[in-house]
């Protein structure tokens, strides 16, 4: 008797979380909450927050701030929102609408709980909501998803009309976003993408550091980051297997195996997208220790799961490193301090006892958004640098250019004694360049440095092989699914690897070891979602099984598939995607731009084109690089779409890479051509005698 009360009592408290929850989600896709005004509870002190911007506007400059923020609201609320409006512009530098932050917690609801007129739209609404999951989430309240400033809104009244248009939208309009700000529905084909957005396109000439923070400020451009902007974000995992890829194939290039037990990899960051470090040297099989200066994404990472030790102790640090060598144990230490100090203190070490304590090694800070919290000075405290970063800018610049030269110092004397350093493509050696830090390359390119960025030396053999991080997300929010869709994923890259070259066949061995263990690894962060690195060949047999999957009820929801903008068709970056491309090209970023416009009229339910992104050198200026999502929902339209789009996007960068004369993208073209008869690629013809090119190039006419 009392059994079976309790069971009615948990079905009656679940009925009403499920009302509720879908009377919350009602409510914030009803536009904006006008009459009356919900109440203004300013920041939440129990999450982690921005760093406070310094756009330096000039008085007129904040008028205008505040006129474009106060367009979104009618004229009767501007008493009332400007006053606070102009105070979030002063203390924090930009107009982040906190009052209009939603009391529901964000996260990537089911997707038949979202009130649309059609799926496509729901699913973008459950991607929006995930990136801004708390848990996913670096800064949530500043809609920042990660790298310190990728923002997924500019301001919280852009959320909430997003998800309004979204609610309302048919399959024949698309919602066109401007760098954050809903432009509106606007008729369109059903074939054609439900959503279109663009971040940060500005004019070349404007296309700046100094002049995104005015703008970002005046509300009218927004850096997105890469799957920030485009809503296709999916927590650590997504770095995780990129980060663990990158560490296997560089212990096989630099130290002759992929057998990394007792090898220590020393880096730093713990962040949105660093925060995959720990976890990912685990599962490489080696020592990873991780400096971070910021208690809470160092307790953060330890509390999921992902960290396996943390200390504030040097000595201590140095204990467990020496440990983990002797019992060859894989292990993830943070280590609560500056990588600079440590740094330093393994070179002391090695000029000590002559022991090396450390084999191969990088660094994930954010070096795009160096002097805004992206970077921490050695020679100050965690709270010191945030202040002088906003009081005193200059001399914070100062500060970090001369911590920048320490650090690198240090690495350069453990690389003359054998450590292995590489580049992450965080702007790391670009900007320890622009210190004075000695890491310039003898005659080398002006993408070149002392060190190559992990594109040149290890993840750029495999883009031009055609694997890229393709990615998707479960809608229906179960575990089961996801499982569902690892075995099927796994089962086809078997199938397909039992057929291939032994360069390509190790590529898929890799992945489908990852994806195998995968669910071993506590993954998931936010949505049921799972990447692997997969050629054409892969991605496209993955997407056709998952959908038939769906359409058979083994899969019991529509799964959104995507893949990172870092790929091997989306990003144009001459510091990391593009900066093993040495035709002269890789300042060019017309295949970025293609990517996007070809995935737009493929099938892509919707597509985003950003200028910055990548953490490196990443604001406005120095990358393209564009990104898709596509609902799977088990129909043959999907499967259509699918089957058309993937294979675009995966070809259009391969032929890019062909054309600049990389011999893995000739042979992977080459292929794709033999598989596709309606391919036809132009393909070059490589000079045979350098010798007659030195004849004309220093001939005296």
């Amino acid at each position: 008797m009392h059994s079976v009360q309790r069971t009615s009592l948990k079905h009656t408290r679940e009925l009403y979380t499920f009302l509720s929850r879908m009377s919350d989600l009602k409510e914030i896709c009803s536009g904006l909450p006008l009459n009356p005004l919900p109440a203004n509870r300013g920041r939440d002190p129990n999450v982690p927050h921005a760093p406070v911007r310094t756009p330096n506007l000039t008085a007129e400059e904040e008028r205008l701030a505040l006129r474009n923020a106060l367009r979104y609201f009618p004229p009767s609320h501007h008493a009332t929102l400007a006053p606070e409006f102009a105070q979030e512009l002063r203390q924090y530098g930009h107009i982040y609408m906190y009052r209009f932050c939603p009391a529901l917690r964000m996260r990537a609801y089911p997707i038949d709980q979202y009130p649309c007129r059609t799926r496509q739209a729901a699913s973008m609404m459950l991607m929006i909501m995930n990136n801004l999951d708390p848990a996913v989430a670096q800064f949530p309240q500043e809609l920042v998803t990660y790298g310190g400033n990728g923002q997924v809104f500019s301001n919280w009244a852009q959320f909430r009309l997003v998800m309004h248009y979204l609610s309302e939208m048919t399959e024949e309009q698309t919602l066109v976003m401007y760098s954050g700000h809903p432009m509106g529905l606007f008729p369109s084909l059903p074939s054609s993408p439900r959503a279109i957005i663009t971040n940060g396109m500005v004019i070349p000439n404007y296309s700046s550091r100094d002049q995104y923070e005015k703008m970002f400020a005046l509300g009218v451009s927004m850096y997105g980051q890469m799957t920030a902007g485009s809503y296709c974000y999916i927590g650590p995992q997504g770095i995780v297997h990129g980060t663990m890829l990158t560490v296997l194939n560089a212990g096989r290039r630099y130290l002759g195996s992929g057998d990394l037990r007792g090898r220590v990899f020393v880096t730093s960051g713990l962040g949105g997208m660093s925060g995959a470090q720990a976890k990912a040297a685990v599962i490489s099989g080696c020592i990873g220790v991780i400096a971070e200066v910021d208690e809470v994404p160092l307790r953060k990472r330890h509390e999921q799961g992902w960290l396996m030790e943390v200390t504030s102790s040097m000595e201590q640090c140095i204990k467990r490193i020496r440990e983990a060598r002797s019992s060859k144990t894989p292990l993830s230490l943070g280590y609560h301090g500056n990588i600079v100090d440590l740094w330093e203190r393994l070179v002391l070490e090695f000029e000590r006892t002559g022991e090396l304590l450390v084999d191969l090694g990088s660094d994930q800070t954010s070096l795009h958004n160096p002097y805004n919290g992206g970077y921490y000075p050695v020679q100050l405290s965690f709270r010191q640098a945030n202040q002088l970063m906003s009081t005193d800018p200059d001399r914070f610049r100062s500060i970090v250019q001369e911590s920048l030269r320490r650090q690198v110092m240090a690495i350069n004397k453990l690389s003359n004694a054998g450590m292995f350093f590489w580049d992450y493509g965080n702007a790391f050696l670009l900007e320890a360049q622009r210190a004075g830090a000695e890491v310039k390359k003898v005659d080398g390119g002006a993408t070149e440095f002392r060190y190559p960025s992990y594109v040149q030396h290890i993840m750029g053999d495999i883009f031009s092989l055609g694997f890229g991080p393709f990615r998707w997300v479960c809608t229906s929010g179960e575990p089961q699914d996801l499982a569902v869709t690892d075995s099927i994923a796994a089962t086809v890259l078997e199938e397909i690897s039992a057929s291939v070259s032994d360069r390509i066949k190790q590529q898929y061995n890799d992945n489908i070891r990852w994806i195998r263990e995968a669910g071993k690894h506590k993954m998931v962060v936010g949505s049921q979602a799972r990447i692997l690195y997969s050629d054409q060949k892969g991605r496209v047999c993955i997407a056709l099984a998952i959908n038939q999957a769906i359409a058979d009820g083994r899969v019991s929801a529509p799964v959104v598939i995507s893949r990172d903008h870092h790929d091997v068709s989306g990003t144009d970056s001459p510091f990391r995607e593009t900066s093993n491309v040495y035709d002269g090209s890789a300042f060019c970023a017309d295949m970025a731009v293609q990517n996007f416009v070809g995935d737009a009229f493929r099938g892509a339910t919707w597509v985003a084109l950003h200028n910055g992104g990548g953490v490196v050198t990443a604001h406005l200026g120095e990358v393209m690089n564009g990104g898709f999502g596509l609902l799977l929902d088990g129909s043959e339209e999907a499967a259509k779409r699918a089957r058309l789009m993937l294979n675009w996007d995966v070809s259009n960068g391969v032929a890019r890479r062909c054309w600049s004369g990389n011999s893995n993208a000739y042979e992977t073209i080459q292929r794709t051509m033999e598989d596709n008869r309606q391919l036809r690629v132009t393909m070059p013809f490589p000079v045979q005698d350098e010798h007659m090119l030195d004849r004309f190039v220093y001939f005296v006419w």
